[in-house]
């Protein structure tokens, strides 16, 4: 009885392959597991094993020949004895490539990062072939438009493909690395580290040289226009650098490369050079730096200012901020007392928590705050969801929640989308004023600053009072100048006499 001997699948974007070597000829015995013939395709070098014990009964494609997944290779007679191994000169290669093909390989994929995310940028690995990675050890960090994603290793193994670069963009089912699993993990990664090897492209020839031809080229010194490639679109193979040394083509004089050219932009002026540094932008910066600036060219933003006196939230605080922290396990800050008077501002003017829709007003009947956070990586901005409903205890656990998960990078779409309104605290470093810029398609931005003291009237005598300056930028297309002022009074009054946010005044 014989058993065929098939190409076997090379992965999800490889169709072909050549073939490279064979370690058996027709009538030798071969075991179960002994890889039998190599094959190369524009990626890796893939050994294929023998499916069962017996004899090698037949060989139906020769070496160079190309081949697609699922063609017949050759057939193994059944039930001869399997004892007798490879020619010396071949058992060696076998043997130590018998535990890489046994190795499972793990394939890990760019993951959906939202609805309306389509696609990602690579940014730094974390890894390289050969690396050995725990379960849930970071990999890649994946930029999109929104927020930084980071892609943790699905098992414990090594490294033996990384198949794309820092700095390409990608899309939800993409191929980012793969990763052997088990016992042979190793060596599938030395193997593959070999293969990954820079492979110079081949004079004339749309292929590059075959992982194993460019390994054998580095190793011999010999650069791809040395040899004349009999594979597929004059692909360069193993064999045709065996020939080419055999023929005694030897390394070209180092003198002789001629550097490839490199285009840079001119500086300024020449001393200036050495101290200029080009960072690419990141996909989230990009993205802020589009958004804002459609912003200004979209809606017709306008922005009105007031000030508060912050002396009653701050004696509030004070008088209750242990008591509160020991029963919510949370700090009182000044952010929660800010969402909540927003909250109760958008239920009297309801223009600002709505957006405009081609002809269309859509009115929200729902408040989900939009808390702005600097981070490493950009402006991101966070949503409280339905803040409205919350208390300020569950506003600052939920502040302190994405606050947290922004700095860590750990922000998803979930957190980020929906919002209705947004709340900026350009306070915290410093800013004493500002006009905050709309976060489209949202129809207002309250703009909150530092507190300072200054002298104020009260009730007919100067004091000095911690202030702080509010500013509120809205879209004039949807809301009027009466209802932008209004808002900030409400939000004013509430803040000045906290009583209102507990009597729902």
């Amino acid at each position: 009885m014989a058993t065929e001997i098939r190409v076997p699948t090379l992965g999800e974007s490889v169709t072909e392959a050549t073939i490279a070597q064979w370690f058996k000829k027709p009538g030798d015995a071969v075991n179960a597991d002994e890889p039998i013939v190599e094959l190369e395709t524009d990626k890796v070098t893939v050994e294929v094993p023998a499916p069962v014990a017996g004899k090698l009964e037949s060989i139906d494609v020769k070496e160079g020949d190309t081949v697609e997944v699922g063609a017949l290779l050759g057939a193994i007679a059944e039930g001869a004895a399997g004892a007798a191994a490879a020619p010396a000169a071949k058992a060696e290669p076998a043997a130590s490539a018998a535990p890489a093909a046994a190795a499972e390989t793990i394939e890990v994929l760019v993951p959906s990062a939202g609805e309306s995310v389509t696609e990602a940028e690579v940014g730094e690995w974390s890894v390289k072939v050969g690396d050995v990675v725990k379960a849930d050890d970071i990999l890649v960090e994946l930029e999109t438009d929104k927020a930084a994603q980071e892609v943790p290793s699905p098992v414990a193994g090594t490294v033996v493909e990384i198949a794309q670069a820092t700095g390409a963009t990608v899309e939800p089912g993409n191929l980012l690395c793969k990763i052997a699993k088990g016992e042979g993990a190793a060596v599938a990664a030395a193997a593959a580290q070999a293969a990954a090897a820079p492979a110079p492209a081949v004079s004339g020839s749309s292929m590059p040289p075959a992982p194993s031809a460019a390994k054998m080229m580095a190793e011999k010194g010999l650069s791809a226009d040395q040899v004349a490639g009999s594979g597929k679109r004059g692909q360069v193979l193993k064999g045709d650098v065996l020939a080419a040394v055999a023929a005694g083509v030897t390394a070209a004089p180092a003198a002789a490369a001629a550097p490839a050219p490199v285009a840079v932009r001119a500086p300024s002026a020449p001393a200036d050079e050495v101290r200029e540094e080009r960072v690419r932008m990141t996909k989230l910066r990009q993205t802020i730096a589009r958004r804002l600036k459609d912003a200004q060219n979209t809606a017709a933003m306008l922005t009105t200012y007031n000030e508060v006196d912050m002396k009653p939230i701050m004696d509030l605080r004070k008088q209750y901020k242990d008591i509160f922290e020991k029963k919510h396990g949370v700090k009182l800050g000044f952010m929660g007392f800010f969402t909540k008077a927003v909250t109760h501002a958008l239920k009297e003017i309801p223009a600002v928590n709505a957006e405009i829709d081609g002809t269309d007003i859509i009115y929200k009947n729902f408040a989900h705050i939009g808390v702005a956070v600097g981070t490493p990586k950009g402006l991101v901005v966070p949503v409280v969801r339905d803040a409205d409903q919350m208390s300020i205890a569950e506003i600052e656990k939920e502040i302190g929640n994405l606050g947290r998960k922004g700095r860590d990078g750990k922000l998803s779409m979930a957190d980020m989308q929906g919002g209705t309104f947004t709340i900026s605290n350009g306070g915290v470093y410093g800013s004493l004023m500002s006009s905050p810029i709309l976060n489209a398609p949202q129809s207002g931005i309250l703009g909150m600053h530092k507190i300072q003291e200054r002298p104020v009237a009260i009730n007919g005598q100067v004091e000095i009072r911690p202030m702080m300056y509010l500013a509120l930028s809205y879209d004039h297309r949807i809301v009027d100048g009466k209802e932008a002022v209004t808002f900030l009074v409400r939000v004013k009054e509430s803040l000045e006499d906290p009583q209102r946010l507990v009597l729902d005044l």
